[in-house]
């Protein structure tokens, strides 16, 4: 397979040191490694593949260079001034931001779900919320056979999705120091609240997880609603899913459908007390799927927990994915 030079932007935090991790395990085929960060950080060394890399602060020339593919984790404003830039030297942006995800002409892919999207990127790739990324991946399935009409989120998401501060806030908090990140406590606590306060009383968290839902299921009249919260759990995001369906279905059904799938493991025994937790997930690429039942409130209706670690195939290990696309396009 061709070896590419492959550039992370935001390589020494959460997000970018778990690519390099992720990129050694897969055996990504990196030719020469280039490593971008805030002008704090330059001059870090950072481990790949057993060399040092050091890294470099990100400028307007940074891509002034050979580089194939650039996987960004830097936060949307650094995505938004600095992924066109890359785009115009020629180099192939997989952004973790939200910065680009409901722009109509960048596909926001999760590969087991809608991986032909790739086909018709500009430059520039959007890799989807950690919640959402988990969700869809069974919803496509039940989808595909079933028919949704409706969808109903309520998260329970770690504190590594704030980042390094997110976990400092509970680790601090847990000794009885007061937030930094939060607004509130979070040890001991579950905060309402991801991300700001949109108009329409959602937050922006859950405005991300409806709209990309949509657009990574190609439905954009899908009803879905959500409600994100903040749990004292540092890796895991855990997501409880509600779904009416267009056709009558079976929880076993809906076991079937899913079983064997790729990127999808089935923990559901209850006479076992066997259920996904966030912990079970941690340092884990699958997406695991339990508490599978009838929602006998409504027709057609059915309950999933869904648990992935959200810093894994939650940002990192879907980027990753999105890249390896790219060398077999």
């Amino acid at each position: 397979m061709k070896k590419v030079n492959l550039a992370i932007v935001g390589a020494t935090g959460m997000v970018g040191r778990t690519f390099m991790k992720v990129l050694e395990e897969r055996q990504f085929p990196v030719k020469n490694l280039y490593l971008f960060a805030s002008k704090r950080s330059e001059g870090t060394v950072l481990k790949f593949n057993g060399m040092d890399v050091t890294v470099e602060a990100l400028n307007e020339q940074s891509f002034n260079r050979d580089i194939d593919i650039a996987l960004f984790s830097a936060g949307g404003e650094i995505s938004k001034r600095f992924a066109k830039i890359a785009r115009d030297q020629g180099v192939v942006v997989i952004d973790n931001s939200s910065a680009w995800r409901m722009d109509p002409d960048v596909p926001l892919i999760v590969p087991e779900v809608n991986a032909l999207a790739i086909n018709n990127h500009n430059g520039i790739i959007a890799n989807p919320n950690c919640s959402t990324i988990q969700s869809v991946l069974p919803l496509k399935y039940i989808d595909d056979a079933y028919g949704i009409k409706r969808i109903i989120y309520s998260t329970y998401q770690a504190v590594s999705g704030s980042g390094v501060s997110g976990i400092q806030d509970l680790e601090e908090g847990l000794d009885g120091e007061l937030p930094k990140k939060y607004e509130y406590p979070i040890a001991y606590n579950c905060i309402p609240q991801i991300d700001i306060f949109m108009d329409n009383g959602y937050t922006k968290e859950e405005m991300k997880m409806i709209n990309e839902t949509r657009k990574i299921l190609n439905n954009e009249s899908l009803k879905v609603t959500a409600t994100a919260v903040r749990v004292p759990v540092k890796y895991g995001h855990s997501v409880s899913i509600n779904l009416e369906l267009e056709k009558d279905v079976s929880a076993q059904d809906i076991k079937n459908i899913l079983n064997n799938k790729p990127g999808i493991v089935i923990v559901d025994d209850p006479s076992q007390n066997k259920y996904p937790m966030a912990i079970d997930s941690e340092g884990n690429d699958e997406v695991y799927v339990g508490r599978i039942r009838k929602d006998y409130s409504i027709d057609r209706g059915i309950n999933l927990w869904v648990v992935a670690d959200n810093i894994r195939k939650g940002a990192a290990t879907n980027t990753v994915q999105i890249a390896e696309l790219l060398l077999g396009e």
